[in-house]
């Protein structure tokens, strides 16, 4: 699915501005009510637009301790040990990885004591064959897709115009 950049501009407003309402959106963009709830339709339909609703802390829900679980898993066990991580509420986050090992999985802990439970409980699930635990000291890029989107929008703008090309 290709986006445009109106819908860079659409997206980039719903990025930074969370809780206008559609009608807000449209008049700062200058379109229509309804061109603009049928691109954030079209942009939700196509997956781009993936949910609506607060981001929220780990930290400030008592899981301050972040840290990044790589999981060796026995072969054709994938799925099964997939399926038992979701069980697990500290895990916030796992994909299947290339390398060193078949998942990593993004964990939240209240302290180290509760990371190193979590971990246990990890390497006891069948499957698990071995695990490897990084603990984050800072964050430093925040999870952003803003500057993507930003991106995608100049490569829907096509290349710069000359001063002599442009519109006064």
């Amino acid at each position: 699915m290709a986006v445009d950049a109106l819908d860079a501009r659409i997206l980039r407003l719903m990025l930074e501005q969370p809780r206008t309402s559609v009608r807000e959106y449209a008049r700062v963009l200058g379109v229509a009510r309804g061109t603009l709830q049928a691109r954030i339709d079209r942009l939700e339909r196509d997956g781009v637009i993936t949910g609506f609703g607060p981001r929220l802390s780990p930290a400030a829900l008592g899981h301050p301790v972040l840290a990044f679980v790589h999981i060796e898993v026995t072969q054709g066990h994938l799925d099964d040990v997939g399926d038992a991580l979701a069980a697990v509420p500290e895990i916030i986050e796992a994909v299947s990885v290339t390398g060193g090992g078949d998942l990593l999985t993004r964990v939240v802990a209240r302290d180290n004591a509760h990371l190193e439970d979590v971990v246990q409980r990890l390497i006891s699930t069948p499957g698990v064959v071995r695990t490897r635990t990084e603990v984050a000291l800072r964050e430093r890029v925040p999870h952003r897709v803003l500057p993507l989107v930003e991106a995608v929008g100049r490569s829907a703008e096509g290349p710069a115009r000359s001063g002599a090309d442009r519109a006064p």
